[in-house]
């Protein structure tokens, strides 16, 4: 059974193990051709799985991805903390070369916009289809249409943003 969920798991895509492992290696390569050669071969994989991991990327740890890299786009000077649950089609994109900062165990949901200098906190929900262009404090949840943060304390000091 242990095999026939391993192919199941790689015929959809879903199997990152290899990206993974070649990611954790290009990073302690350093530089060199050894570490361009790395860098081919995990966008050609992430370009198979639909997705893009920018080369200079900060993840720690191994990102939730529930879909794979489907049509997730993490900026080239992201850093993505670890335990992060991130769902498809989410953008963490760049302004300036400046992009967001992501603490350790946040939820992004399916559609997400993430963009410029800004930093998540810890622990933070941020809801499909929202657009965050500002900082979100620790424990907080993000909303759209129009995008808002609740704080911890169940929305009594809701603030717009």
């Amino acid at each position: 059974m242990k095999i026939r969920r391993k192919i199941i798991e790689y015929s959809r895509g879903n199997d990152l193990e290899h990206f993974w492992r070649l990611y954790r290696w290009q990073k302690r390569i350093g530089s060199g051709f050894l570490h361009d050669i790395l860098t081919f071969l995990l966008s050609r994989c992430a370009y198979r799985h639909g997705g893009y991991i920018g080369p200079d990327a900060v993840i720690k740890g191994r990102p939730v991805l529930p879909h794979g890299l489907q049509g997730i786009f993490i900026s080239r000077y992201a850093s993505v903390g670890e335990g992060c649950r991130i769902y498809q089609n989410v953008t963490i994109g760049e302004v300036d070369r400046k992009a967001p900062v992501i603490g350790d165990g946040c939820l992004i949901g399916a559609g997400a916009v993430l963009i410029g200098d800004i930093r998540i906190g810890d622990r933070v929900k941020i809801g499909a289809g929202a657009v965050v262009h500002t900082d979100v404090p620790d424990d907080c949840t993000v909303v759209p249409q129009p995008a808002r943060i609740l704080p911890p304390d169940g929305g009594k000091g809701v603030s717009g943003s």
